[in-house]
């Protein structure tokens, strides 16, 4: 279970409030966005992050963190949903450096997490490789080669890849394209000879990148674990950056609800605010018990992941799903509530749409976790 007691948790989202309202409030991803920023982030306030522990939140205080659980990486993502902040805590903290934990040497490890601890080094998974999310269907291959491997192939919607210090690669080293079997993670640096990164541009105005491996080749050093073993270490990072995920939409749903809430309050027509339409009271209703619902399955998988219950992964995907449909909804009914004002850019209640259509496919969508989740409890 996290570390932190709930008065701990409390302090820590309070903290996380205030440091996501002054420092990256919605209209710092605007910035971001209209003045077309190479990084795609604020590297000062990462660091910031950083000074703050953010970015050791799930390493070990053996290797510079300070590992209170991925309850306390929720809260804090959470809030970081309400402002849309754009930052690498999710490529980096959530899922690159317990990946990282797993490298083979302490002195590899150390080196690297030391950087992310400090915030002097973004990490990136470079996984997908189709449209929808299927971790195990991999066409990129790492063939031995003298004393390490040459990896070759294709990856797509890499988060923040194109500014990523560290590559953290899925490839596969034995058997077909759809075996679960033949994985093998590898950490290679980024600027090595053979990779070549292409920046997308997001509807969220958030980062991601195509990725291709021509011909790069690496030691036996950069294997993360056992070869061929890769999925076991993926799908239970992948969880927790699920749960995590979920942690941010839930965010990004609730201050979405709230900023309609005032909306109607203060909109009027017929003479009336049209908050006090029974209509819209019944569909404001539904948001608020989706919200609150995907609240108990995040938090619920969160401290299952804390807890390593055995039922984690399948909270995980049920969480993710439930986080899906309620931002769905939320989203959908926020831009229908705030009628043609908020189909404009001038509001930003078109941002929170947005970011909702891309965190709905981030790690499977709700049909993925679905089907995921009947597998898992034997259905």
């Amino acid at each position: 279970m996290s570390k932190l007691t709930e008065a701990d948790l409390e302090l820590l989202r309070d903290t996380a409030v205030r440091f996501f309202d002054d420092q990256l409030p919605v209209r710092a991803l605007r910035s971001l966005r209209d003045e077309g920023d190479d990084t795609g982030f604020d590297r000062a306030i990462w660091r910031e992050m950083a000074e703050m522990g953010w970015t050791g939140i799930l390493i070990d205080e053996k290797h510079g963190g300070i590992d209170p659980g991925y309850t306390a990486i929720g809260c804090i993502l959470e809030q970081s949903g309400r402002t849309l902040a754009a930052s690498p805590l999710i490529s980096t903290a959530v899922i690159g450096a317990p990946i990282i934990a797993h490298a083979p040497r302490d002195s590899q490890r150390e080196d690297v997490l030391a950087r992310v601890v400090a915030g002097d080094c973004i990490l990136a998974l470079a996984h997908e490789e189709g449209s929808r999310h299927a971790p195990h269907c991999i066409a990129t291959r790492a063939d031995k080669h003298e004393n390490g491997y040459v990896i070759n192939g294709r990856k797509t919607f890499v988060l923040d890849g194109h500014v990523a210090d560290h590559l953290i690669v899925v490839a596969r080293t034995d058997g077909g394209d759809n075996d679960r079997d033949g994985l093998t993670l590898f950490l290679v640096d980024a600027t090595v000879a053979g990779i070549h990164r292409a920046r997308t541009n997001m509807v969220d105005a958030r980062n991601s990148a195509n990725i291709e491996f021509d011909e790069v080749a690496v030691t036996a050093d950069a294997v993360i674990g056992t070869p061929g073993s890769g999925l076991e270490i993926l799908e239970s990072i992948l969880d927790g950056a699920r749960a995590g995920l979920a942690a941010e939409m839930l965010g990004t749903g609730q201050e979405a609800f709230d900023r309609t809430i005032e909306y109607l309050k203060v909109r009027e027509q017929f003479g009336a605010p049209i908050g006090s339409f029974q209509a819209l009271k019944h569909r404001a209703a539904e948001m608020y018990c989706e919200i609150e619902l995907t609240r108990s399955a995040t938090y619920g998988a969160l401290a299952a992941i804390d807890a390593k219950d055995g039922e984690a992964a399948a909270l995980a995907s049920a969480a993710k799903a439930k986080a899906c449909d309620m931002l769905e909804l939320v989203s959908n009914e926020a831009i229908q509530m705030h009628g043609g004002i908020g189909m404009t850019d001038e509001a930003d209640i078109g941002l929170f749409l947005k970011r909702a259509r891309v965190t709905q496919q981030i790690l499977g969508d709700a049909i993925f976790h679905r089907d995921r989740y009947a597998t898992l409890i034997g259905i």
